[in-house]
């Protein structure tokens, strides 16, 4: 039986056991569509290969409902908390792991995020986004820093810095609303290439087509970076990393579906 670190045992078998966790409770909410990247990213690695770790695949509500995904949302939910949780402190929680927030913000710290831990989650998630995006600029070539700005539509792009387009994408975050949904977007889709081998699924939308293909490759530089660095420091952050970064883009898909629905219906 593969070994997870933080799982209870019930007659024999292992019980993901999920504690509220009203960060997470927004994916009750999600279609299995938008579940299923988080999903893949929970089980496989980035050969495509079942994790050695992982639990959910496991679990009685997984094996009689996949790939319904929201039927067994919660077990998806604790697999992350379970992941980023301490083994023996977990026993003493009967099973459960830590909640979601812990587990971004100790990502945050392995990064070397700067970020206030008593700011809201989406707060901490945009930190966490816009670091791998700086660190993406600090490494663009002259010519990348131009396209990059003409894909932004910078009017200005012979005069554009490094320093300029981290301010034009911090704004974006800022503002909110749909902007900031396609920059998560964009910025996810590039990680998630370089951590697991593909991009999200529901992020074809063409206008973001040009962006995401200017910004893949300095991001998977800095991932390929911050891997070597994990790989050092233990092997849950092959899952807590990703999870998070997923987690933080279904939070903007779901805002700002809701938002477009409010606006919808006035």
């Amino acid at each position: 039986m593969k070994t997870h670190p933080n799982k209870s045992m019930h007659k024999g078998r292992i019980i993901l056991a999920y504690r509220y966790d009203r960060d997470l409770e927004f994916l009750g909410e999600l279609s299995s569509e938008d579940l299923n990247d988080l999903v893949y990213c929970l089980t496989h690695d980035k050969d495509g290969d079942e994790r050695l770790t992982e639990e959910l695949s496991n679990h009685d509500l997984y094996k009689r409902h996949y790939p319904k995904h929201s039927e067994y949302w919660k077990e998806i939910a604790a697999e992350i908390q379970c992941f980023g949780a301490n083994t023996f402190a977990t026993m003493f929680r009967g099973g459960k792991g830590v909640e979601y927030k812990e587990v971004l913000v100790d990502v945050c710290r392995k990064v070397k995020v700067n970020f206030n831990k008593d700011s809201s989650v989406e707060k901490i998630e945009q930190n966490l986004l816009m670091k791998i995006l700086e660190d993406a600029i600090e490494n663009m070539t002259p010519e990348e820093l131009k396209e990059l700005a003409q894909a932004t539509g910078i009017k200005n792009k012979s005069g554009v810095t490094k320093e300029a387009m981290v301010g034009v994408f911090q704004a974006i975050f800022q503002a909110g609303g749909f902007k900031s949904y396609q920059l998560t977007l964009i910025i996810v889709n590039a990680v998630l290439k370089a951590l697991i081998g593909r991009g999200l699924s529901f992020a074809g939308n063409a206008a973001l087509t040009r962006t995401m293909a200017i910004l893949t490759g300095p991001i998977g530089w800095v991932i390929t970076g911050l891997w070597t660095a994990v790989d050092i420091a233990g092997a849950a952050y092959r899952v807590t990393i990703p999870s998070v970064i997923q987690v933080s883009v279904l939070r903007q898909k779901h805002i700002y579906e809701k938002q477009a629905q409010e606006v919808e219906f006035e």
